[in-house]
């Protein structure tokens, strides 16, 4: 069998193909990143599967925690269907109104300004990307604003060759906490060598 590559002309070729890589909007936030001094936005690798996540619910309602200057909020929209929404929170006034006016143009998108409990108003969520808030300091709330099915992906992870996972030589309580929550089904995956993601799904 013929392979499927005919070079740069062809679709899946050149500029298309790294376009499909890395959208133009992500890429866009990167640099409004680097602008504005931001570097702890999310790996390309963790975009990648929150596109995958997000595009997995076609009409969901997907939410994040800690917009930070926007490159996550920019790979979840790269996968949102056209009757999907996204609501994303920062508490960094300076950040929330830089990525305001930066998604101003797509209006399933809404940024809000203040602390990541503001989201309880926009759940139940069919994906909840918890990057800030809540990730550490009230888990059994952000499994509450999952939605049947609904899926958390929580990154920052470093890889464990152990069971339970450890971190610098101790039990990882938080990392574990997801892992075995009694209404979760979750796993963890690597992102790159040296980083993993936890994700999991809410059972129905």
């Amino acid at each position: 069998m013929g392979s499927y590559w005919h070079g740069p002309d062809r679709a899946w070729g050149g500029d298309r193909m790294a376009e499909r890589a890395v959208p133009g909007q992500v890429s866009a936030a990167e640099r409004a990143a680097d602008a504005l001094g931001f570097t702890r936005s999310c790996l390309r690798e963790t975009g990648r599967l929150l596109a995958l996540a997000a595009a997995a619910k076609p009409g969901g309602t997907i939410a994040e925690s800690g917009t930070g200057a926007g490159v996550g909020t920019a790979w979840l929209q790269s996968g949102l269907g056209p009757g999907a929404r996204l609501v994303t929170v920062e508490r960094d006034e300076r950040l929330a109104c830089a990525a305001t006016e930066f998604f101003a143009a797509d209006d399933r998108v809404r940024v809000l300004h203040g602390d990541w409990r503001l989201l309880e108003e926009h759940a139940p969520f069919d994906v909840f990307f918890c990057d800030g808030g809540g990730k550490r300091d009230d888990p059994e709330k952000v499994v509450d604003l999952l939605a049947p099915g609904g899926m958390l992906v929580l990154d920052d992870f470093t890889p464990s060759e152990h069971w339970p996972p450890r971190f610098q030589g101790e039990v990882d309580e938080l990392r574990l906490r997801y892992l075995t929550h009694p209404v979760l089904d979750a796993t963890e995956v690597l992102t790159t060598p040296t980083s993993a993601a936890v994700l999991a799904v809410r059972r129905a």
